[in-house]
């Protein structure tokens, strides 16, 4: 059995051995640091465990010119979002070796080959598509420090996570799929809890491949998004009721959501390849926010990366057809007595304490939501 290359050709390891971390944290002293927020310890996790290969660290400028202006590393290896560490200390240089770390605890030790300037406007158009600051992303970029540093990160403490059953990394997933003797994994990527169209789109891709990988982002999301906790909740019920058990795997991707939407969906789809998985689903609106892109971007973006190496699974929208009697897309239903399945409605109803109709969301995730008593991010 064969198992789907790592972006790149092999997945990345840059966590230290036992004798180096332990020689690191006793000479911590000698060291500068940079203290990172926790979405940026996740990023460097995350490259230390393979996930983001063939990143082994922060990129340097022509990387992360490249990647803003071709979608590609300089290689030519595609790639869509500069990971990026930025910084205010001046007195970093390059060939230093530094350490990062979060609330004061060591995160990992970086080999700096270069700090250089960069515009945040151009960052914020060419990556979202958009300068305008009430974007999430471009808020984020208008509000990150002025200096960029890149080079090699090594991993020296992981931080631990209320959801570690979840928490595999690519190894384990690929060992995971092996054992379980799935050659075609098809990925999903959400930020939401499920509603019957998403249930729909899973169940439609699992029907031509051996395994579904679940795959929920746990970390920052913006105001009025649900909050990790329920996510997770309402897809153990979800998998517990309505899926085949030795068909689905639930895994967590610890990052943030940056709302790139095409530039994201390119990116969401090379993780899941380091995952393992040989396909990925792109629904409506791909890590979208607002109206800020077409519908259907995040599948035209696919058009520019016949070279990615992941098979995408492209689906339009779903709704329940009041004449068919059952869930329905554009492809196969004439009808247009429909009800679509409304994020945004769903919302209110829950705000509202009401429970969604049968006909849009299974009951079980419904009692997940509306029990939490806190469901959306404040």
């Amino acid at each position: 059995m064969t198992q789907i290359k790592p972006h790149g050709g092999k997945l990345i390891n840059r966590t230290l051995t036992e004798q180096k971390r332990k020689k690191i944290i006793n000479e911590a002293s000698d060291y500068q640091s940079v203290p990172i927020s926790v979405d940026l310890m996740k990023d460097v996790e995350n490259i230390a465990s393979g996930l983001f290969s063939p990143l082994e660290g922060f990129h340097v400028r022509e990387d992360y010119e490249s990647i803003l202006y071709n979608k590609r590393l300089s290689n030519g290896l595609p790639w869509t979002l500069p990971i990026v560490l930025d910084t205010d200390n001046n007195e970093i240089k390059e060939g230093d070796e530094i350490l990062v770390k979060n609330n004061n605890d060591i995160v990992a030790v970086m080999q700096v080959e270069e700090t250089f300037g960069y515009d945040k406007r151009a960052f914020a158009e060419q990556v979202y598509g958009t300068n305008d600051a009430a974007h999430p992303g471009v808020a984020k970029t208008y509000s990150m420090k002025d200096t960029l540093l890149g080079g090699k990160i090594s991993l020296v403490n992981e931080s631990k996570t209320p959801y570690y059953k979840y928490a595999m990394k690519p190894e384990e997933t690929r060992n995971l799929f092996k054992e379980k003797g799935w050659e075609k994994i098809v990925g999903f990527q959400t930020r939401n809890v499920a509603h019957l169209g998403h249930e729909y789109l899973q169940k439609s891709a699992l029907t031509v491949v051996d395994g579904l990988f679940i795959n929920p982002v746990i970390g920052k999301k913006k105001k009025g998004d649900f909050t990790d906790e329920v996510i997770l909740e309402s897809y153990e019920v979800l998998i517990e009721n309505y899926y085949p058990k030795d068909r689905v795997v639930l895994g967590i991707f610890q990052t943030e959501m940056r709302y790139a939407g095409p530039r994201e969906a390119i990116f969401h789809a090379i993780v899941r390849k380091n995952y393992g998985c040989t396909h990925f689903i792109i629904g409506r609106d791909h890590a979208g926010v607002g109206s800020y892109y077409h519908p259907f971007a995040a599948q035209e973006i696919f058009k520019e990366f016949p070279d990615i190496g992941i098979e995408p699974m492209f689906f339009m929208s779903f709704f329940y057809c009041n004449k068919c009697g059952g869930i329905s897309n554009d492809k196969v239903c004439p009808h247009t007595d429909r009800v679509d399945f409304s994020g945004t409605k769903m919302r209110q109803m829950i705000e509202a304490g009401k429970r969604p109709s049968p006909d849009s969301m299974r009951p079980e995730v419904a009692d997940v939501i509306l029990k939490s008593g806190k469901p959306f991010v404040d």
